[in-house]
């Protein structure tokens, strides 16, 4: 007879089989799981469709295109119907047998097909599907369509008219979203911060809508990547120019006149895109100020205001992993005045005096980005930044005079002096960012990475300068590091429930001290 302790043992081992071969047999029973992975981009000039659906009808999981335009689907080994959408373009459908890794690099075409006009009430999205509720996305066809103020297509003004967001004034180019003030925006060219976003003390905004590819501003429960926030994140992104023809376009306003080329420099291979635009304002009333200004003494007065910005972007394909940008934009305001005068004595001992006197306002900025793309794997996508941003805002005036003495019936004596007086302040920024996506599945998108700033504050700085001595007064210049890094992920819960959910690191060490901040 067996003793009761091995009988006990014998009906432990029984019953845990019954437990675990038919969890066992359900595992091994599991469809292979494959990736459909590749890039969404326009088939006239290969530009980077963000934001691009990809479904698949047969399971309904999708995903969409990052800022590179890159996709990656986990789907089970079988039958599968591919739909690639994007707005403003005709979708693509294919219908293949899923039974490895496959690369898929789709172009969809405009859709040019013109019917009749229907008004028809589309269904509310649901706020439990998507993580982003206060994000707003903007098509730049949308903006060029809308009235211009001055002949000028604003991509903020367009913004203003959103709802959370008010213009704060007439004419003005500033955001205030959900009560938050313009200089509590982050506001990203190419994910480089940019300062100051006006134009003509704010009547227009600094971007050119000829070299905008994307927009798309957060009001709100912002994710992890763009750390805290107190108003709002806008995230705008610059063409990349087209890789199979050459194409321009330009325009001639009621204040100002731009131009933009873009085509391939070696085709399907490498781009490049330049936009500029400049006022000409000032060109036009010199002669009838110079006129109304001009004295009977000889002396003239000219004043005058001008802005201008240029953007520029080349990208580079070294092959169908790896992939570099380089952007570009620089812009200033300036405000002057230009004084000569000159007057004469006859039969003094000083026969003339000449003056000149320059003074102005000009401020600005200039940003640049150089980023590297690379596919590790069909399921990991990785994006390297280095990046330059400044911005300078300067008050300045020179005042030069001569004036000639008659010593003697054949000698004279000239006597000159200056006086210069500049105020300079603004922020530089070197940054360095590594930023990574990765999707595991339809059910996961993660995002983690790290970024390091060195930031140089100049608070204010007046300097004279004169014969007799050269001053310098004013705060002093700061330097400090900024340091942050982050993980988030979109987690489908259930088919109609979605989480973002993340965490934000940052740190900011300045004269020796540190300050972290969760």
């Amino acid at each position: 007879m067996m003793p009761k302790s091995n009988m006990t043992l014998l009906r432990l081992l029984f019953f845990t089989s019954l437990l675990i071969f038919p969890a066992i047999g359900a595992f091994s029973q599991q469809p292979s799981k494959y990736t459909i992975s590749g890039y969404v981009r326009d088939s006239e000039g290969a530009e980077s469709l963000i934001g691009a659906t990809v479904f698949n009808k047969i399971n309904l999981a999708g995903t969409s295109a990052n800022q590179y335009g890159f996709y990656s689907l986990t789907l089970p080994e079988g039958e599968v119907e591919l739909v690639f959408s994007y707005v403003g373009y005709s979708s693509k459908s294919m219908i293949f047998r899923l039974h490895r890794d496959t690369v898929i690099n789709i172009n969809l075409d405009g859709s040019v097909h013109l019917q009749e006009v229907v008004v028809t009430a589309n269904r509310t999205s649901r706020i439990q599907e998507t993580t982003q509720m206060s994000a707003l996305n903007v098509p730049v066809a949308q903006v060029k369509s809308l009235p211009a103020f001055l002949g000028e297509v604003d991509v903020m003004k367009v913004l203003q008219l959103m709802p959370g967001i008010q213009s704060g004034g007439e004419g003005s180019s500033g955001l205030y979203v959900r009560g938050g003030g313009p200089d509590q925006n982050l506001i990203l060219l190419d994910g480089v911060p940019v300062y100051n976003v006006s134009h003509l003390f704010g009547f227009f905004s600094v971007f050119n809508a000829d070299a905008v590819n994307n927009m798309e501003i957060l009001k709100g429960g912002f994710p992890a990547r763009y750390g805290g926030r107190v108003s709002s994140v806008l995230d705008i992104n610059l063409k990349e120019g087209n890789m199979q023809q050459f194409h321009g376009e330009g325009a001639v306003g009621i204040v100002s006149a731009k131009l933009t080329l873009e085509g391939p420099i070696t085709k399907d291979r490498t781009s490049f895109i330049v936009s500029g635009r400049r006022t000409y304002i000032d060109a036009l009333a010199a002669p009838f100020i110079a006129i109304s200004n001009r004295k009977k003494d000889g002396s003239k007065l000219n004043l005058g205001y001008y802005f201008y910005d240029l953007t520029a972007k080349i990208n580079h394909r070294f092959s169908e992993k790896d992939r570099i940008y380089l952007s570009a934009y620089t812009g200033d305001d300036k405000f002057y005045i230009k004084e000569n005068s000159e007057e004469k004595y006859p039969g003094d001992d000083i026969i003339s005096s000449k003056s000149r006197n320059d003074s102005g306002i000009k401020w600005g900025n200039i940003t640049s980005a150089f980023r590297w793309n690379h596919i590790y794997t069909n399921k990991l996508f990785g994006n390297t930044t280095l990046t330059y941003s400044r911005y300078r805002f300067n008050v300045g005036s020179r005042n030069e005079s001569a004036t000639t003495y008659q010593n003697e019936p054949f000698e004279r004596r000239k006597e000159t002096s200056f006086y210069d007086t500049q105020y300079n302040s603004g922020i530089h920024d070197w940054s360095g960012k590594i930023a990574f996506d990765w999707i595991p599945s339809p059910d996961h998108y993660a995002r983690f990475g790290a970024n390091a700033t060195y930031h140089t504050f100049n608070p204010g700085v007046m300097a004279t300068r004169d014969p007799e001595a050269d001053n310098q007064f004013g705060g002093k210049k700061h330097y400090a590091w900024e340091y942050a890094a982050y993980i988030e992920d979109d987690v489908k819960l259930t088919p109609r429930l979605k989480v973002n959910a993340g965490m934000h690191w940052s740190a900011f060490a300045v004269e020796s001290k540190c300050y972290n901040v969760r």
